[in-house]
């Protein structure tokens, strides 16, 4: 009966509900925990990313890279380094590294959003079959020459086709029945997803190429490999940027669906509606993303479960904070996979697998000690 009164009393204007000064102690306190936290993982991205430019193949010092980086944008400073370097860390690293921290943040924000949508903590990028539908996309590119007269981007105009069709099937399915809910959302998701994982591994079975087969496993496991400065990175860092400020501004209603659907109706908020602005939004993102960088894993998984760790459930904290460690976990993730087989460059989609599954392994032993506990 309280709880119910304390509903009704938020929900109405008139009677505001004054919260008790522990309460606002404790917010206090969150927000110098997220100030700390969002200070800290700004530095670190600045270093990491500094070390991902100067990491690889041919190793460069951190100052080469700082003096590159001054000299292009126009300061005044010497240059002491051979043009071979100038070329490595402005053609080839800083687009890599740039794109990785786009691709991590997204990927991050979105695992985010889609757990508060289907409030399941063990939802991810892959829940929706976004990713499936990007990677069927890629596969009839590479294998039969799909969109082949867009030349370069071709590839990633047709994983992005694939990405919005599946989102479009994954929401036609889940609308079928009346309003957007949790479960149908997730269980068009999985049917969607497993319908189009077969539908490109018949595609490689069918080619009968065994390099064209090869080169879609390669991009099934995500590489970073074809960033470069134009229009493709562009979009991805504007799509990104966008996405985090539009959940930011949602922050609210991502707190109410991870509540459930009833107090988000008693607090004005209709939980289908909000649903389906957020599957526009989060396909957008993930299609943007799976189409430049392939399909990584766990990153969407493990991120948004560290944020919330570190600033507690409310999103209007979890979202910026996701964005830097997905945007740091992606780039050092990539500085591995270039360097462990240096010159040879391992599918960073093995890199946060085996980061991202001995902490689901975790998690679920948590998960169930907390409900047989």
């Amino acid at each position: 009966m309280a709880t119910t009164d304390a509903v009704r009393r938020a929900a109405d204007p008139a009677h505001p509900a004054a919260p008790p000064v522990t309460d606002l102690l404790g917010i206090g306190a969150r927000r110098r925990r997220f100030a700390l936290w969002t200070g800290a993982l700004l530095v670190l991205l600045v270093g990491s990313t500094l070390l991902g430019v100067a990491w690889g193949s041919v190793r460069l010092a951190p100052g080469v890279v700082a003096g590159v980086l001054a000299d292009r944008a126009g300061l005044p400073v010497e240059v002491t380094w051979a043009p071979s370097s100038d070329a490595i860390v402005w053609q080839v690293r800083l687009p890599r590294v740039l794109l990785g921290i786009a691709v991590g943040a997204g990927l991050a924000v979105c695992g985010v959003a889609l757990q508060a949508m289907v409030r399941n903590v063990l939802a991810d990028p892959y829940l929706l079959g976004i990713n499936s539908g990007a990677s069927s996309g890629a596969a009839a590119a590479i294998l039969f020459g799909f969109a082949a007269g867009l030349g370069q981007h071709a590839l990633s105009v047709s994983a992005f086709l694939g990405a919005m069709a599946a989102s479009a099937l994954v929401y036609g399915i889940a609308r079928s029945g009346g309003h957007v809910t949790a479960v149908r959302l997730l269980l068009a998701g999985v049917v969607v997803g497993y319908a189009l994982y077969a539908t490109t591994s018949f595609l490689i079975f069918a080619s009968g190429s065994a390099e064209g087969a090869r080169s879609v496993l390669f991009w099934l496991l995500g590489s970073l490999g074809l960033a470069q400065w134009g229009s493709p990175l562009v979009v991805v860092l504007v799509v990104v940027g966008a996405t985090v400020v539009l959940l930011l501004l949602g922050s609210r209603q991502l707190d109410l669906l991870m509540i459930g659907d009833a107090t988000a109706r008693a607090l004005g908020t209709s939980a289908a509606a909000a649903r389906t602005r957020l599957l526009v939004l989060v396909s957008l993102c993930i299609g943007v993303v799976v189409a430049a960088a392939g399909s990584i894993g766990f990153v969407g998984l493990v991120v948004p479960h560290l944020a919330r760790r570190a600033v507690g459930a409310r999103h209007a904290y979890v979202v910026p904070v996701a964005a830097l460690m997905g945007a740091i976990l992606l780039v050092w993730a990539d500085i591995v996979a270039r360097t462990l087989l240096a010159p040879q460059e391992i599918p960073i989609g093995i890199i946060t697998s085996l980061v991202g599954a001995p902490f689901l392994l975790i998690l679920v032993r948590r998960l169930h000690a907390s409900t047989t506990g």
